[in-house]
């Protein structure tokens, strides 16, 4: 990439590909609104205008990389424009419409843990009263953060790795590390769509399979309980055909002692999980234009079934039960620090900031595009989608809990997949019209899960081909392959007799406590080393507005915090993992704490490698490396802050 100066009149054409500043600049740009006389703005997403430090002189301009251009015209006559073209490729891709951005936003926040993660929480912490830490965890803690993504992204159009050097380019390790986690993530959350395929194609079966315990891997202990059987008694030791259809012939988890011995690869899954990498494949191949087409069907085609079995859930006998149980509030529980822990875990995990995702796909936005509207309507649509979906869970549950003759916490008592692929199948099960319902909902299940692989691996893809275009700019087909034979290759044990014990240690260790270090790295990065005012005079710059005190303060100090809470609660309340009647080793602990740091490691080492590499005095490294010059006056003069470029 290379940078030309050139010396244009004020009529001069604007450039593609380039930055256009005035050569008087504006020597403060606070919270006040920008006014044409202080500067233009470009199409593609670069400034008009640069901020001139007072120890310059009217000859000279700074750049936005905090360069110094050559002499300008005197002032009084012509005024001078310094275009500084930063590159020479081919212009950036957009999305074709904004509807393609805002459905591809709202089909990765709203992924599987709203259908059956956040009805389970909210009915084991207080029920409607969950609702009250859930919101202010929301407000205070995830939407700032997703608000703080997508500008980020739009503002610099680069993905989560190239993005540092515009920000502190010591901490680009971040990037590295997010790509990584996301790969981790590809290798296990893919497996549930293979399982809900194979779901939905016994589905076509003239009976549904999991509704009788004549079958070869059903055991002496199957009570087949449908609603038309009133004679058959319920035991504590008696299993659904539903529960074992899941875990003795889909999973197939009794042939597979535990993790130290995982058993063979069912053939059967992987020929499911191929099938959904194909499909994954051809709708990220070409970019955002086409993966920005295929969201209208898989992001608003989960929203016409949730209605539909809502319609359905509430018409069954005993669904009251349920919806009583689901928002029945227990306000003692919110003296319970648990409830606040899960409430933050839950918001975090479900808007999905730190994933790269919201980077990669804001940096296709016009320059100008209102991402603040973005954030809160998307953010707003994920919360709601959380909150209907207990309403098409719960109903059925209690459904379940009027059939069996059981309180809805009995029947409730599974948590994570279990909750779909046994409860709710069985419950389906039940329902006149059985078959139509189960394709709908395991349709469903597979469009919730591919939305969000679409936006993960785009994540990555994006990190990548901004940190090395001239190798893989004109190759993204050819990469895009690669890695989806890589995630497939990785999720392998995952297809196992035991990767459903794989599947949970990944859950558990390998992404959470990692991206919520990262994320706090991240917004420490932003807020104290880029600096406040400066990511603020950006966002200026974009919609035309200064951010207001809320969202400042919630950058500096209230979402550190709210990620420190999460991060030191769960060091200090560490998971039990246990699935099914399998209890996790000790040792299988420590294997997944080491799985998580090997993603984390990739920030300490990069920051270790860049210092080793840079040039300069050790002072000039530091100054560059960390913005310590910009940080410093943070402390000591604030509005200062505008006028200290990171140089790179």
């Amino acid at each position: 990439m290379e940078t030309q100066d050139m010396m244009m009149t004020k009529e001069g054409t604007q450039k593609e590909n380039g930055r256009l500043m005035l050569a008087d600049g504006v020597a403060d740009r606070g919270p006040k609104s920008l006014t044409s006389g202080s500067g233009q703005q470009v199409s593609n997403g670069f400034t008009t205008s640069a901020p001139q430090s007072p120890r310059e002189g009217p000859g000279t301009a700074t750049s936005a990389a905090g360069t110094t251009s050559g002499p300008s015209v005197p002032l009084g006559g012509l005024r001078t424009l310094v275009v500084q073209q930063t590159s020479l490729e081919r212009p950036r891709e957009t999305w074709s419409k904004k509807m393609d951005f805002l459905l591809s936003v709202i089909g990765y926040a709203v992924d599987l843990g709203n259908v059956w993660r956040f009805p389970y929480i909210c009915y084991q912490n207080g029920g409607g009263a969950f609702l009250l830490p859930y919101l202010l965890m929301a407000v205070f803690g995830g939407v700032p953060l997703f608000y703080m993504e997508l500008a980020l992204g739009q503002f610099h159009r680069s993905g989560c790795i190239s993005i540092w050097k515009h920000i502190c380019p010591i901490f680009k390790g971040i990037g590295f590390a997010i790509c990584i986690i996301a790969l981790y993530i590809a290798f296990y959350y893919n497996t549930i769509m293979a399982w809900a395929l194979y779901y939905l194609l016994s589905s076509f079966q003239p009976t549904l399979p999991w509704t009788t315990c004549t079958n070869s891997w059903n055991t002496h202990n199957c009570n087949r309980y449908m609603s038309s059987d009133h004679n058959v008694s319920w035991s504590n030791s008696s299993t659904s055909p539903a529960e074992e259809f899941y875990t003795r012939h889909v999973l197939q988890v009794h042939r597979s002692p535990g993790l130290h011995q995982l058993g063979s690869v069912s053939w059967q899954l992987a020929l499911c999980l191929l099938f959904i990498f194909i499909i994954v494949y051809f709708s990220i191949w070409k970019g955002v234009k086409t993966s920005g087409k295929v969201v209208w069907v898989t992001a608003t085609f989960p929203y016409l079934v949730l209605v539909v079995l809502l319609i359905r859930g509430a018409t069954l006998p005993g669904a009251w039960r349920g919806v009583v149980f689901y928002l029945k509030p227990d306000w003692e529980k919110l003296l319970s620090p648990g409830v606040w822990i899960d409430a933050a875990a839950q918001i975090f995990f479900s808007l999905g900031p730190g994933f790269g995702v919201l980077l990669a796909f804001a940096s296709y936005n016009p320059f100008h595009n209102n991402c603040y509207k973005d954030a809160l309507v998307t953010s707003s649509v994920n919360c709601l989608t959380s909150f209907l979906s207990g309403f098409v869970i719960f109903t059925v549950l209690g459904y379940m809990a009027e059939m069996r003759q059981q309180s809805v916490d009995a029947v409730a008592k599974d948590a994570g997949p279990s909750l779909l692929f046994i409860i709710y199948a069985e419950a389906i099960a039940n329902m006149p019209a059985a078959t139509f319902f189960a394709i709908i909902f395991f349709l469903m299940i597979i469009m919730l899960g591919l939305d969000s692989t679409f936006a993960g691996l785009e994540g990555v893809i994006t990190a990548m081909l901004d940190e090395f275009p001239h190798v893989l700019a004109k190759r993204r087909e050819w990469f895009v392959f690669g890695l989806v034979c890589v995630c497939y290759l990785g999720a392998l044990s995952t297809l196992t007799y035991g990767g459903a014990f794989v599947v949970k240690l990944f859950e558990e260790y390998a992404t959470g406590p990692a991206v919520i270090t990262v994320v706090l790295l991240e917004v420490i990065a932003v807020s104290w080393f880029y600096g406040t005012k400066r990511f603020c005079n950006d966002i200026q710059l974009m919609l035309g507005f200064y951010p207001g005190c809320f969202w400042r303060t919630c950058w500096v100090a209230i979402c550190p915090c709210f990620l420190l809470f999460i991060i030191i609660s769960f060091l200090a309340f560490p998971p039990e993992v246990k699935l099914f009647h399998y209890k996790y080793p000790q040792w299988t602990t420590v294997l997944g704490y080491c799985i998580g740091v090997s993603s984390f490691i990739c920030v300490p080492a990069y920051m270790f490698y860049h210092l080793l590499n840079a040039k300069g005095t050790f002072k000039q490294v530091l100054e560059n490396s960390w913005c310590l010059s910009r940080f410093i006056s943070v402390i000591s003069v604030p509005k200062r802050m505008l006028i200290l470029p990171c140089r790179n």
